[in-house]
C-alpha cells in the first residue's frame, strides 16, 4: 500500500510551477490595483528593500530560470542587489509584467532541472507572503497556494535531508512528514497553524498571536533558506 511518505518521495516535476501559477492568479491582481505609493513600503522580512524591491527580486530570478542565465553566484546577496539595480529605472507596472511572466514561463524550465531549482517556486510563494504582510493584505502565508506550497515544502526538505520533523497542523487534515527519514534522528514535533509552520521554514518572524508548540527541533533548525 502506498503511504504519504511513498508519495513525498516520488518528485512530481509539474508541483512548482502549478504552485507559481495559482500564486500568479490571486498575487498580480492584488500588484496591479496597488496604489505607487504601496510599493515603497518596506517589508521587515526583507530589511533594507522595499515592495518594489522584493518584486523586482521576484520577477528577475524567475526570469534567469526562463533564459536559462544562472551562473555561478546567481542568486548571492550580492547578485540580487545588482538585478534591483537594474531595473531601478523601472516603471512598476514594467517590473508586475515580468514577475507575470516569469510566475507563467519557469515552471516548466523548473520541472526539467530534476529538482534543483523547486526551491525557487517556494521562495516565491513565500515572498508573495512577505508583501502581503508589508501591505496588510489578507493570505499572508496561506490562501489558494497552501496545499501546492505544503506538498514542495515536504519534498523539498525531504530531498535536502533537512532536520525530521512530524507536524499537525489545525487547519490540514492530514500530518506532514518534512525533512529526512532515515532514522538517524528522532523527529521533532509541530503542532500548530500551517502559516506558522511556513514561517519558521522561512525563518520568518511568527505572528505573535500565533499559539504553537514545538519540541525536540530549535526553530532555527527549520529554516531553509539560511541567514
Amino acid at each position: 500500500m502506498t503511504t504519504p511518505a511513498d508519495v513525498y518521495d516520488v518528485r512530481d516535476p509539474e508541483l512548482p510551477g502549478r504552485l507559481l501559477v495559482v500564486e500568479r492568479d490571486e498575487w498580480v491582481p492584488l500588484l496591479r490595483a496597488l496604489d505607487e505609493r504601496d510599493f515603497a513600503l518596506p517589508v521587515s522580512a526583507c530589511p533594507g528593500w522595499s515592495v518594489r524591491d522584493v518584486l523586482a527580486h521576484c520577477s528577475s530570478a524567475l526570469v534567469r530560470v526562463v533564459e536559462d542565465r544562472l551562473e555561478e553566484g546567481v542568486f548571492s546577496p550580492e547578485a540580487n542587489e545588482r538585478d534591483i539595480a537594474e531595473r531601478a529605472d523601472w516603471s512598476n507596472a514594467r517590473i508586475v509584467d515580468e514577475l507575470e511572466r516569469g510566475m507563467t514561463e519557469a515552471g516548466p524550465a523548473i520541472a526539467r532541472a530534476g529538482g534543483v531549482l523547486d526551491q525557487i517556486a517556494l521562495g516565491e510563494w513565500v515572498h508573495a507572503g512577505d508583501v502581503r504582510v508589508a501591505l496588510q493584505a489578507p493570505g499572508a502565508y496561506g490562501g489558494r497556494g497552501l496545499p501546492e506550497a505544503l506538498t514542495l515544502l515536504t519534498a523539498v526538505t525531504r530531498a535536502r535531508g533537512h532536520v525530521p520533523l512530524h507536524a499537525d497542523l489545525d487547519d490540514v487534515d492530514e500530518p506532514l512528514k518534512l525533512g529526512e527519514a532515515s532514522g538517524e534522528r528522532p523527529p521533532g514535533r509541530f503542532i500548530g497553524d500551517a502559516a506558522t509552520l511556513v514561517r519558521l521554514y522561512a525563518g520568518r518572524e511568527v505572528d505573535g498571536g500565533a499559539g504553537y508548540e514545538l519540541a525536540g527541533v530549535e526553530a532555527a533548525e527549520l529554516n531553509i533558506f539560511g541567514g
